[in-house]
């Protein structure tokens, strides 16, 4: 599933619960994470939940793997992930991860904490790419 997917599965949904319940799917299907990973340095800051981001480059594209202790954030993350993972560092840069933040809704629904720490992923991840620039 990549993040048109999600715009698509979205559209045909109406209620708002019914989207909660598919954010939560999609951290469900998340990869295992690490418990190794799970560390302080991998914490990303400004999440009220615990999150934790880890990557790697591959073949000049940078691969992120995330979790989080929390239902809807994990699958926030998920969002993040299929969002900005598999892409090279300038396309990191430019992705405008705010304008498909907004077309999803979730800016408009979720609580002004939780769209902090979305933004701190996709700060993080920024900073990731340009550090690989």
């Amino acid at each position: 599933m990549n993040i048109d997917d999600v715009k698509e599965t979205f559209e045909f949904m109406d209620e708002w619960e019914d989207r909660y319940r598919h954010i939560i799917d999609l951290g469900r299907k998340l990869p295992d994470f690490d418990e190794k990973d799970q560390t302080d340095a991998n914490l990303v800051r400004g999440c009220m939940s615990k999150v934790w981001l880890v990557y790697s480059k591959e073949d000049g594209k940078i691969i992120f793997r995330g979790d989080s202790d929390a239902h809807i954030v994990r699958g926030l993350v998920a969002i993040i992930l299929m969002i900005f993972s598999g892409k090279t560092p300038g396309e990191i840069g430019n992705t405008d991860a705010t304008s498909i933040l907004t077309e999803l809704g979730l800016a408009q629904h979720l609580s002004p904490m939780r769209t902090n720490g979305l933004f701190s992923m996709v700060e993080r991840i920024k900073a990731i790419g340009e550090s690989f620039s």
